[in-house]
């Protein structure tokens, strides 16, 4: 994605090796002359100053505005897997205005909120952390427990394996806009359909990985999602079909990304008069099939018109109106059956292809198994209980920060696929300037203007 947010590099020289003994310098060739020079050697940046205080946005009560806040400490890092961050760029996310307006998810008051950022690191782990002192990096903060963790602030402390390194070609604005989308599309994909993603610049297989951490040490409210959410013969594997309802929010634009990587196939469930020819011509997140959600009963009979059965897997991103319409697209009846030998069912070889001895009589076939439809609902699930052929999931975020084995996968993994463009941030709609402008930025997504991507507050 090209983001006038990147930073364009302009090379007005031309270098050559230097034909000489010592192979450690360069010589850089101008217009008139050679200079010989020696390349930089990349060396331990020293920690930057902290200030003992900081200035903030504090929530004093429900359904009120934060209030900025100056001479607040600055948070103290207290164990060996926390880094102290200066905030360059926040991404604001719903939750942060709906948590106030409808008071949930506020543990404390006076409150401090925030959930992405990117910026550069002040104060390192330890000396055997992958993070430097000056890293830009991405802090995803899912534990809205710890204030200390919170965006609204100008530093913050994250755990290490919560902290993704940015790469150069990603900008700080750019980079605040996708932590939090892409731990729920992972996790959803990962924990609650199975998909293993090994694959994919050896991402995790989260099925499999959360299965060999030791039950005690799952939260018991994710226990069950985790260990028996979905069973390993119903997993979702490449060709199979996924739609998402609501799919221009950002955390449809990270999960079809992530979902196209691991090859499958994908519906996307939108506004087509506000979103549809941006996802028609995108990139990264064309879909194999756009469905317009104007009439809702009939983007469900469009989906099964077209899948005739083969869908499975469906990931909600509204609320519990449309995860309910969403169910009715699902398709619990699809049969499971073993493919039959090439020779049964109908291909080109014969004996003579495979020597003179007699063809083996077709194999006698399994009985048909049938698999369920998973129904992961990111905002809300449909009120009744599930039917019969029918799961219900919940994607279970808190294991990105209080597992460290899950949250460290996913950061790494999605460092390379920043690294290596596999992965591209989300449209940034809008940047609104200072910590005093939150306020301001929160008021235009309660009203609906911020549609289609991210609305960024650049800090420094």
């Amino acid at each position: 994605m090209t983001s006038f947010f990147r930073r364009i590099s302009f090379q007005k020289t031309k270098k050559t090796p230097t034909p000489s003994a010592n192979p450690s310098t360069e010589q850089v060739v101008g217009a008139t002359a050679a200079v010989t020079v020696t390349p930089e050697v990349e060396q331990e940046q020293s920690p930057l100053p902290t200030p003992e205080t900081q200035t903030v946005l504090l929530l004093h009560a429900a359904r009120q505005p934060y209030q900025l806040t100056e001479n607040y400490p600055v948070p103290q890092v207290q164990g060996e897997h926390e880094v102290l961050v200066r905030t360059q760029a926040i991404g604001l996310n719903p939750i942060d205005w709906k948590a106030p307006d409808f008071n949930f998810a506020i543990p404390e008051l006076p409150y401090i909120s925030g959930r992405e950022l990117a910026g550069e690191v002040v104060q390192r782990p330890n000396e055997k952390s992958r993070l430097k002192a000056r890293d830009r990096v991405l802090v995803i903060s899912t534990d809205y427990r710890d204030l200390r963790k919170a965006t609204y602030q100008e530093y913050v402390v994250a755990f290490d394996y919560n902290t993704v390194r940015l790469p150069p070609s990603i900008s700080p604005e750019e980079g605040s806009t996708l932590g939090v989308a892409f731990v729920a599309a992972a996790l959803a994909l990962g924990v609650c359909m199975g998909v293993d993603f090994s694959s994919v610049l050896d991402g995790p297989d989260l099925f499999t990985l959360v299965r060999k951490i030791a039950p005690e040490l799952l939260a018991e409210d994710v226990r069950g999602e985790c260990l028996d959410g979905i069973a390993g013969h119903e997993r979702a594997v490449a060709g199979d079909w996924l739609a998402i309802w609501g799919g221009s929010s950002t955390s449809a634009n990270l999960t079809i990304q992530l979902a196209k990587l691991a090859g499958l196939k994908t519906i996307a469930v939108v506004d087509k008069a506000k979103h549809g020819l941006r996802l028609a011509n995108h990139t990264s997140i064309r879909t194999d099939l756009l469905v317009d959600s104007h009439d809702p009963q009939r983007a469900v009979d469009i989906i099964r018109s077209n899948l005739k059965g083969k869908l499975r897997f469906g990931i909600d991103t509204r609320g519990r109106d449309t995860a309910t319409t969403l169910l009715q697209a699902l398709s619990p009846s699809n049969l499971a059956t073993p493919s039959l030998p090439s020779a049964a069912a109908g291909g080109d070889e014969t004996a003579s292809d495979v020597g003179d001895a007699p063809p083996s009589p077709p194999a006698t076939p399994h009985d048909s198994t049938q698999l369920s439809a998973h129904l992961i609902g990111l905002t809300g699930l449909p009120k009744q209980s599930a039917p019969e052929g029918a799961v219900f999931h919940t994607v279970p975020i808190k294991l990105f920060h209080e597992v460290p084995e899950i949250g460290g996968a996913l950061v790494q993994w999605l460092e390379r696929l920043l690294a290596q463009g596999l992965v591209a941030p989300p449209e940034i709609i809008d940047v609104e300037q200072g910590l005093g402008s939150i306020n301001k930025g929160l008021d235009r997504m309660r009203k609906g203007e911020i549609s289609g991507g991210k609305l960024v507050v650049r800090v420094a």
